[in-house]
């Protein structure tokens, strides 16, 4: 994903997922296997050498934002990233790092110990309990207020915000009083906002927000957290957040 001054790559850790969030087209592929760090540090020197692009010239981001939950797969995930950070490796920062969870709080403070790791991002994607079970059913294992307390304790470095992420859908967890309930949960972390409108791909039963929404609801939760929209990429050919899964079978003697 290519900005100015920058590039971000957006990588898996599992083939599909196990995680069933309801909005998610990967979700509909459950769990394949986890991946190894080979195969996740494979994908970043894979869109490397296709882009020609250079850490060390240009700054890159790795986000394990694509299948998968990591911290379901986190014994391989923590040695690609000693992998990638290693500069006789491929070099890059720990600060250009992200990993994406569900939250999973058990593993939300091993990953805290870690000496070597990314940057922390939870997808909330709701304003309650009872919403985020709703749209997340592992969650009702994993709860919102033990989940917050891991967030408050965990060890944050000195250049480092949480990320929370929160996919907007069009009718369910997009009002003016979503906003403010986010607001409050949010209230004692240091932290900022991702907001994703939702990306839709076929057998998803949901809809986009409105544009004015959006825009709404950034402008109400901007007012206690640092709050940003992001971009929309690969829309159209089912690979924006939430829409990773493949669409057409592998061809014959090929291997996932």
């Amino acid at each position: 994903m290519p900005e100015p001054g920058r590039d971000t790559i957006c990588i898996s850790t599992q083939v599909g997922c196990p995680v069933a969030c309801t909005f998610c087209l990967t979700a509909l592929m459950g769990l394949e296997r986890n991946l190894s760090a080979g195969e996740i540090v494979g994908q970043v020197l894979f869109v490397m050498a296709a882009h020609g692009l250079d850490p060390s010239s240009r700054q890159l981001n790795v986000v394990m934002m694509g299948q998968g939950e990591p911290l379901l797969n986190l014994e391989a995930v923590l040695k690609a990233t000693r992998l990638l950070a290693d500069t006789d490796g491929v070099g890059i920062s720990e600060r250009r790092m992200t990993l994406s969870t569900a939250g999973i709080t058990t593993k939300i403070r091993e990953l805290g110990r870690a000496a070597v790791r990314p940057k922390l991002a939870i997808s909330l994607n709701a304003s309650s309990e009872e919403q985020r079970c709703e749209l997340m059913p592992i969650t009702r294992k994993y709860h919102l207020a033990p989940l917050l307390a891991a967030c408050r304790d965990y060890p944050l470095r000195s250049w480092e915000k949480l990320t929370f992420e929160y996919v907007l859908i069009g009718g369910v967890n997009d009002t003016d009083g979503d906003a403010r309930r986010v607001a409050r949960l949010l209230a004692s972390l240091n932290a900022k906002v991702n907001l994703i409108a939702w990306n839709p791909g076929p057998e998803l039963d949901f809809r986009m927000p409105a544009p004015e929404r959006v825009a709404a609801f950034q402008k109400l939760l901007g007012r206690s957290v640092p709050c940003y929209v992001r971009k929309p990429r690969g829309r159209d050919i089912f690979a924006a957040c939430g829409q990773l899964k493949r669409m057409s079978p592998l061809v014959s003697g090929a291997k996932t």
